[in-house]
């Protein structure tokens, strides 16, 4: 029996990262995909704390939030730096990849037909900024010299992107090699090309 159980939409959505973690860390789990119809009609979202999945199961423990439940996994698989001082620059730079992310999940959801071209116009910037970082690091990660759970939420917002604009890093050579070394990470590179991963759009409406 897996150790695990991800309750969650058929897209990768939120669980994407949650999953490369998942794999990369050599975990297990079962999923429950939830039809969306199903959600705004059952008794599923009155049981989530915030009305809101992905549900996370490990034992007895029930999680919700995403960042909650990468968090946790990071603790329990040692993916959340070497120290306290690590820990909290992982912390700041995850909160560095939801900044982006919200941008573009507002494109997906709200901007897409009338603000793409904007987007992708002031995403160097952005892109720009994780770039210096990994620079600086000089290590392949944000922090330290280890994986931690904000690289695996970075490679997947960064395959997003390159879904969105397969270009969008060829100015950043450092995030390039990162998306190349993290996606052909053994067990990684399994999850991407797995059949099921890949039948799942990467949002809920299907824009990409």
């Amino acid at each position: 029996m897996a150790p695990y159980t991800l309750t969650y939409f058929a897209c990768k959505g939120r669980c994407g990262a949650m999953k490369i973690m998942m794999a990369g860390q050599g975990q297990t789990w079962t999923e429950n995909l939830v039809n969306f119809d199903d959600w705004k009609t059952g008794d599923l979202k009155s049981t989530c704390v915030f009305g809101q999945l992905p549900k996370f199961e490990d034992g007895a423990l029930v999680l919700f939030q995403s960042h909650a439940i990468m968090r946790y996994l990071a603790r329990k698989h040692g993916a959340y730096g070497a120290d306290d001082t690590e820990a909290t620059l992982i912390d700041m730079m995850n909160d560095g990849v939801e900044d982006l992310r919200l941008k573009y999940l507002k494109l997906i959801y709200q901007e897409y037909d009338t603000g793409k071209d904007a987007y992708l116009k002031d995403l160097p910037n952005h892109l720009a900024l994780f770039e210096a970082v990994m620079v600086k690091a000089n290590t392949g990660f944000l922090v330290g010299k280890k994986v931690s759970f904000a690289d695996y939420n970075l490679l997947d917002l960064l395959l997003n992107h390159l879904v969105l604009c397969p270009s969008c890093l060829k100015s950043f050579p450092s995030l390039a090699e990162f998306v190349k070394k993290m996606s052909a990470e053994p067990k990684i590179k399994a999850l991407l090309e797995s059949a099921d991963f890949k039948k799942l759009p990467i949002n809920g409406n299907g824009k990409q």
